[in-house]
């Protein structure tokens, strides 16, 4: 016999403290929580990047909440730099021993980071239970039987260490069926001032399926979004609490146009006199819709052209040229949008020529700023790890776990002196 669902205490945890680019607001572990929270459940989110001493934060959380279940998210596994690579998964292997010590209650992970090696992580981080993909609709499974005394673990489609993560991964399809975070869960003390920009995603997945991406194995191949109106109303919680900057954290947010159109329209009628950046795909760009992005506030964009080379982009799988990337830039200029480019070098059929190439192309782009990455980070299950496999850079065994990098092998050091030569005379180039 099932006895009656209860409430559950559950206390989430974002273990990232790493300030890659900026500082970064668990979005993700967010959702979840405000979702756990409209379910009936006492919810309690513990953000350690705001934390001085990570360790003495748990125990304050776990004494004062006493939690019957803890939800760990995992955002960074890396920090995807081919030089001097830097892993954060042994500091969170230690926080979740850290755990163990004080509270007997499940410790169930997820996160972006996490969902990329399902397996492999849970496994090595000595977690109970894994929720690969997006968490709410599993995560709220998972809590309800344990408001009805039943284990977790038999929560269908959850993974415990040793089990293997199902073919086909479910996502949800109307995103508005979970809310955007409430914004009460945001600390004043940390996030409303310096150089924060509040993160809101629109939509989720991506169907290009560029060689090396790791989005689809976090949220699928199938585009899908939140309406209009549900996000201009979160927009309108968020200004009147006092936050008036925004990164939209969309893969693609000018994807599709016609819905990007919308909302910028939405957005500027609105008249929050607010400023945001967004990730924009380098093609399909249109004057109509850098106009509206223009009126309803955005002052930045980040452009991942990764090459100038049309060779190395048909490698990559991308479905745009280099006059595609000039049109946008020159477009965006015309609009007082300043634009980031992105340019990854050392992938399969780079050369020192197609090389030379994309670090002029970008220079003749005169952007506002240009990240060089040296190596392309492989993930499990891409185009890139079947070629590094080919290539003799990996074993078709590894699980990826530990940074592993797809880097042409006799370029490294000759790649490596090029892009030194290129970034001295060049201020607003960084790697």
């Amino acid at each position: 016999m099932i006895s009656e669902a209860k409430s559950v205490r559950v206390l989430l945890v974002s273990v990232n403290r790493e300030e890659i680019n900026m500082a970064t607001w668990p979005l993700g572990l967010a959702c979840v929580a405000t979702a756990t929270a409209n379910a009936g459940h006492d919810v309690a989110l513990l953000d350690l990047m705001q934390e001085p001493d990570p360790y003495a934060a748990i125990e304050h959380a776990v004494r004062k909440f006493n939690p019957e279940v803890i939800g760990v998210s995992v955002r960074n596994v890396d920090d995807q730099q081919m030089q001097d690579t830097k892993s954060f998964l042994g500091d969170v292997k230690n926080l979740i021993g850290h755990f163990r010590t004080i509270s007997s209650a499940p410790i169930v992970l997820g996160g972006a980071g996490y969902s990329i090696y399902p397996e492999s992580a849970l496994n090595y981080l000595g977690a109970d239970i894994g929720i690969p993909g997006e968490g709410e609709a599993l995560f709220l499974q998972l809590v309800e039987r344990i408001g009805s005394d039943r284990h977790p673990a038999t929560t269908p489609g959850v993974l415990v260490p040793g089990s293997r993560v199902a073919a086909k991964r479910e996502f949800i399809l109307n995103l508005d069926q979970f809310p955007l975070p409430d914004v009460k869960l945001i600390s004043p003390a940390k996030y409303h001032t310096g150089e924060f920009w509040m993160p809101v995603q629109t939509r989720r997945g991506c169907p290009l399926k560029c060689s090396y991406c790791s989005t689809p194995a976090i949220e699928g191949l199938r585009l899908r979004k939140r309406s209009i109106h549900t996000v201009v109303h979160w927009l309108s919680e968020c200004v009147a609490s006092g936050i008036n900057r925004f990164y939209f954290v969309d893969n693609t947010f000018n994807l599709p146009g016609s819905y990007a159109r919308e909302l910028c329209s939405a957005i500027a009628k609105a008249d929050f006199h607010i400023s945001w950046r967004c990730i924009l795909y380098p093609a399909k760009m249109d004057e109509k819709l850098v106009e509206l992005m223009a009126r309803a506030g955005c002052v930045e964009v980040s452009l991942g052209f990764e090459s100038g080379c049309e060779t190395i982009l048909e490698a990559m799988n991308k479905r745009f040229t280099p006059q595609d990337v000039r049109e946008s830039t020159r477009l965006l200029a015309r609009y007082g949008i300043r634009t980031m480019g992105f340019i990854m070098l050392g992938g399969p059929g780079e050369t020192m020529d197609s090389a030379e190439q994309s670090l002029q192309f970008g220079d003749s782009l005169n952007l506002d700023a240009m990240k060089i990455t040296l190596g392309i980070r492989i993930y499990p299950h891409t185009r890139l790890a079947r070629q590094a496999v080919e290539a003799g850079i990996i074993t078709s065994g590894d699980d990826l776990l530990t940074p592993r990098f797809y880097m042409v092998p006799e370029l490294g050091e000759p790649l490596g002196r090029l892009v030194k030569k290129w970034m001295s005379q060049r201020p607003n180039w960084m790697m």
